[in-house]
């Protein structure tokens, strides 16, 4: 997940895998995949930067699953 803020400031998290278009309308906006969008305060770089750093998070383990293991 993401984390992006709506116009009132109001912090939120969307998967990025379900992310299909973001636009400059002059706000930006995201739409999902389910057609239902979003106004952001971040920019079009902020996100592709957020999204792409999830992206490296998921496949720095190198297809191992990261498991914490109880003590």
């Amino acid at each position: 997940m993401i984390e992006l803020t709506k116009m009132n400031h109001e912090k939120f998290y969307v998967n990025p895998n379900l992310l299909e278009v973001v636009e400059v309308t002059p706000d930006r906006l995201i739409t999902m995949m389910s057609d239902k969008k979003y106004y952001v305060l971040e920019s079009v770089e902020e996100i592709v930067t957020k999204v792409e750093e999830f992206y490296q998070k998921v496949y720095s383990s190198k297809g191992k699953v990261r498991v914490k293991r109880p003590e």
